[in-house]
């Protein structure tokens, strides 16, 4: 590593990547962090984190005033990129389009840090099929004061029933209070089809274990933890593994195995902690890609669902409406409606 004019010059597998003001901190209250340690963090993780977004298009999320500011979302590439940085160009529900950028090794890893991307977004499609997913993505998410306990018991629930439907999960805490189950599928079908066997998913999950989980997307009638199917609409990223996220304690999102999960802490998982126990036990999901799976059972428990009156949910605000889905507004909203046609 060099230093010319205030920034590091990297050197990463032949590559140099410039590291701007690395001394700016990132994180300063429990955890103190400048740029260039959030830098080092992620090559010393990096087979782990590339894995995760090598060969997809990533939303930049750029924190550029560090963990502490507000971020931005950059969909679109920078004009200024290294020649040997991959882009790719998505359609979105909008009709518009996008150049992103795509991440395949630890010198570009290191140049979408250096834009102040401390979290990892990549879409669930490869550059070689943008219109078929290749992942289904289980996100629990704990409303407000529900238990790490809890959250635990639903991963688990959500590991039976996807071997059930013949697939397997693999499990990562989200850095924050939730966690992530990701499914590696064969790109056979489509986003809409993907969510819709997501949401087959999170409504059984509910109907198994009612007082922890819950499939209802409007705030107000949800409990416990809330499985959001609509992480697999067409536009939407979750933060990868080994990403940072934006917390006092620089908490990372945290690969694990099935074992690890009845007694894991997310507080455990830290950039101070991870590198060591990567180094020990290396990448939990490391074979993830070896077995990807059908949607079959979970489209056939999807088609059970309809049959049974139960239609489509809602989808994101930005979304045009979806043939099947119910009334896009809160039921609170709608009962006040009613009364006031009545």
């Amino acid at each position: 590593m060099s230093k010319k004019n205030t920034a590091a010059i990297l050197s990463i597998d032949g590559r140099e990547v410039r590291i701007s003001n690395p001394d700016k901190p990132y994180f300063s209250r429990e955890v103190k962090l400048s740029k260039l340690e959030i830098v080092n963090y992620y090559l010393s993780v990096a087979t782990g984190a590339v894995a995760g977004i090598r060969d997809r298009p990533s939303m930049l999320k750029r924190f550029v005033d560090g963990a502490e500011g507000a971020p931005f979302y950059q969909k679109r590439a920078p004009e200024n990129r290294p020649e040997w940085l991959r882009t790719a160009t998505l359609s979105f529900p909008s009709g518009r389009t996008a150049e992103e950028v795509v991440v395949d090794d630890a010198a570009g890893l290191a140049w979408i840090v250096n834009l102040g991307c401390i979290e990892l977004h990549p879409h669930a499609v490869s550059t070689t099929n943008l219109d078929h997913p290749d992942e289904l993505r289980v996100d629990l998410d704990p409303i407000p004061g529900v238990q790490w306990g809890d959250v635990r018991l639903v991963a688990l629930e959500t590991k039976n029933l996807l071997e059930e439907m013949g697939l397997r999960g693999w499990p990562k805490t989200s850095g924050s209070r939730g966690m992530h189950v990701n499914v590696r599928i064969h790109p056979r079908w489509t986003f809409t089809e993907v969510r819709r066997a997501a949401l087959a998913l999170s409504r059984e999950i509910e109907r198994r274990v009612p007082t922890l989980a819950t499939s209802k997307w409007w705030k107000e009638e949800r409990h416990g933890v809330f499985l959001d199917y609509n992480q697999n609409a067409k536009d939407r990223t979750t933060c990868s593994a080994y990403s940072i996220r934006p917390l006092p304690d620089a908490r990372v999102s945290a690969p694990l195995s099935w074992d690890e999960v009845p007694d894991c802490d997310a507080a455990d998982f830290t950039v101070l902690t991870m590198p060591d126990r990567f180094q020990k036990i290396g990448d939990p999901n490391a074979k993830m890609d070896d077995e990807p799976g059908s949607l079959d059972q979970l489209l056939e428990l999807a088609a059970r669902d309809e049959a049974s009156g139960l239609g489509d949910a809602p989808w994101p605000p930005h979304f045009r409406k979806m043939e099947g889905e119910s009334a896009r507004v809160s039921p609170s909203r709608a009962k006040t409606a009613r009364k006031k046609t009545s």
